[in-house]
């Protein structure tokens, strides 16, 4: 497949018709997280419920191809304006269907489970409680600005919807998401820790 040039690819708001594309790619290009253990149904119901918030927002990266489709999703960024209230919505509408879904998961590590909860439902540790939840970029999309975009986009969003600060937390040592984050408007803050014994790099904006 052949690389796609920043200029090509196009930026909008997701809609529940590519949920299961964006969770897709977040298996495929942040295949250490936590989440894609509890599995491939759990994701896409996250996904659909975050795009469906009225707290929360994804926005996707569309670039062109030569197939039958005339394009194809190539990045995303999934951002909650609050993400306590997020966890909420989807405890009480997704709860259930999820929890069965990530049945499997659940039982292997229901400490990570109630960590990663207890994390969003206290807003990420922020007063405003807004916060980038995931960005993923597809590997011949990388090196294109197309990671920078989507996160100066979001910030534009959140600026919007009234925020005044927001968080987000990465893998120590990635380097590309480090520097697609601090392009975009993000600085390094020190280091957080989502699931015990697990450094996360945290950045804020402003």
């Amino acid at each position: 497949m052949s690389e796609t040039s920043e200029a090509e690819v196009r930026l909008r708001f997701a809609t529940v018709a590519d949920a299961d594309a964006v969770a897709a790619l977040h298996a495929e290009r942040i295949a250490e997280g936590f989440l894609v253990t509890l599995g491939a149904p759990f994701l896409r119901r996250l996904y659909r419920r975050i795009v469906r918030s009225p707290r929360a927002f994804v926005l996707v990266a569309d670039a062109p191809t030569r197939g039958a489709e005339p394009r194809r999703l190539c990045g995303f960024i999934a951002v909650a304006d609050d993400t306590g209230a997020l966890y909420r919505e989807f405890l009480f509408r997704d709860g259930v269907t999820a929890a069965v879904a990530a049945l499997g998961g659940v039982a292997r590590a229901p400490f990570a489970v109630w960590e990663t909860l207890r994390y969003g439902l206290r807003g990420g540790g922020e007063a405003t409680g807004a916060e980038v939840l995931s960005t993923a970029v597809a590997a011949d999309c990388g090196r294109r600005g197309v990671g920078t975009r989507l996160v100066q986009t979001a910030l534009d969003e959140l600026r919007r919807r009234g925020a005044a600060s927001a968080r987000v937390v990465t893998a120590v040592g990635n380097v590309g998401a480090l520097k697609a984050y601090e392009r975009g408007g993000f600085r390094a803050d020190g280091i957080d820790e989502v699931h015990r014994g697990v450094p996360q790099q945290l950045l804020v904006w402003p």
